[in-house]
């Protein structure tokens, strides 16, 4: 899903305008990441949570040379889903036909 697939569903349910969806889901996204610069952590109920890692600078090493090199500190972003969201997921995965996998014998290899 794209950013303006979610515009283009506020249009179709709730009857705005492009305009004020675009501004909307702009508004929601530049809250979000905001928040993330500033090392705020955020969870939305039934969906999951973002979070902020700090990881400590090491000395890495050039695999061509073997030369030391010191890797600065640095931040990531981490998201762990709900258990709402996984189970979902989980139980739509679950009413898909299963794949069969074809015996070695059948594929030609010992």
């Amino acid at each position: 899903m794209l950013k303006s697939d979610l515009i283009a569903i506020l249009v179709a349910k709730r009857q705005l305008t492009q305009k004020q969806a675009e501004l909307t889901v702009e508004t929601i996204f530049d809250s979000m990441k905001k928040a993330l610069c500033k090392g705020d952590n955020i969870e939305i109920r039934g969906l999951g949570a973002f979070h902020v890692k700090n990881y400590q600078g090491y000395n890495g090493r050039n695999p061509k040379t073997g030369e030391v090199i010191p890797v600065k500190p640095k931040r990531g972003i981490l998201f762990r889903t709900g258990k709402e969201l996984r189970d979902r997921v989980n139980r739509a995965g679950k009413s898909a036909e299963p794949v069969a996998v074809p015996a070695k014998s059948e594929t030609g290899t010992a």
